[in-house]
């Protein structure tokens, strides 16, 4: 699989924002759907191929910094690599991946609105859902999401649940809701105050919401908490279970402080080993690994946390003005004569909507 280049992962968030290339608009950041752990609603994909699980406490969110612009809250942003981000059941797939990808790859409206809104083509839908990872949200998590309205895909924001079922990509990133098969995204930007729709779950706190942010690099397995009873899990990406193992050596951050503040909680999410470490484990010790997977190479810790990145403003001031570029510096002049540059021909621009490279193809 090809990894996802910095221009497609630009133009991903793009298109999201214009309606996810081919589709239509989405009605607007200011409206944020709610959706709990199993609720499908109108429009969507395919049955709910979400596999009953027993139910589990989420752990505790530290509530999000105050914004910069002195208006609304930054959301917390950790990556699609950290240790603890999601979690499961061993040797359990959390969707019915098989199911899905029978009513998806099927020829009807359904399945070819899901490729739209995936960016991926129909034929290679079987393929692109076969790569995903089945996995458990641990935290209530903002996205783009899609339903089926008018005829057609419809773009919103929302907050999927802790303990929902998704499916990740092998940047980590989330990329199809299993209990309706929306195809996800990473979320937009709020341009003005958001709007929650639908009923919040008990637990549910605006400012404890977390961003995932797909990592650098291909992530060859994904180090899960089991909800059962909270051990570690080591799931390779692609994956639904079967190949699932205990770590060899446990990441180094305890299961339990994944979404705390380091600041408050007085450990450190790069160091802590975690609660079954043992008295020798450390951040030495992280698995040991080959080739160019993007994993943490032979002594060093896994990607951990990273909970102080500003991704976007969900309650901007209706007072303040958005933020302006600095004014780029004036080019110098170009000399004349001999020692003129040549004039080259122009290049036309690709157009925002046009294809690109989704890093979902394989080979």
């Amino acid at each position: 699989m090809q990894r996802l280049s910095v221009a497609a992962a630009t133009a991903w968030v793009g298109l999201l924002a214009a309606g996810c290339g081919g589709t239509d608009a989405p009605p607007g950041p200011e409206e944020l759907l709610l959706q709990p752990t199993s609720a499908r609603g109108a429009g969507a994909y395919a049955p709910s191929a979400a596999v009953p699980a027993p139910a589990f406490a989420p752990p505790a969110v530290t509530a999000a910094p105050a914004s910069p612009s002195g208006g609304g809250t930054t959301l917390r942003t950790l990556s699609g690599a950290a240790p603890g981000l999601y979690g499961g059941l061993p040797e359990r797939a959390s969707c019915d991946v098989p199911a899905l990808t029978r009513h998806l790859s099927a020829d009807r409206a359904e399945g070819r609105a899901f490729a739209t809104a995936a960016e991926v083509e129909h034929g290679d839908v079987a393929a692109f859902l076969r790569g995903l990872t089945p996995v458990v949200l641990r935290a209530d998590t903002r996205i783009t999401g899609h339903r089926l309205a008018d005829g057609g895909n419809r773009a919103h924001q929302g907050v999927l649940q802790a303990g929902t079922a998704v499916l990740v990509d092998h940047f980590g990133a989330p990329r199809v809701r299993c209990a309706d098969a929306s195809p996800l995204g990473p979320p937009v930007p709020a341009e003005r105050a958001v709007v929650p729709r639908g009923r919040p779950w008990d637990r549910y706190r605006p400012d404890q919401a977390i961003v995932v942010k797909p990592a650098e690099q291909v992530v060859s397995s994904l180090l899960l908490v089991s909800t059962a009873d909270g051990s570690w899990i080591e799931r390779p990406s692609g994956t639904g279970g079967e190949e699932d193992a205990r770590p060899e050596v446990l990441p180094p951050v305890a299961a339990e402080e994944v979404f705390a503040d380091p600041a408050l909680t007085g450990s450190d999410a790069g160091t802590d080993a975690g609660p079954d470490a043992g008295p020798d484990a450390g951040p030495d010790q992280a698995p040991e690994t080959s080739g160019d997977t993007g994993s943490a190479p032979a002594g060093q810790a896994p990607e951990a946390p990273f909970p102080d990145v500003p991704v976007y403003d969900p309650l901007p001031p209706a007072d303040v003005p958005p933020p302006q570029p600095d004014a780029a510096p004036a080019p110098e002049p170009l000399p004349d004569g001999p020692d003129a540059p040549p004039v080259l021909p122009d290049i036309p621009l690709q157009p925002a909507s046009a294809p690109y490279a989704s890093g979902y193809s394989q080979g």
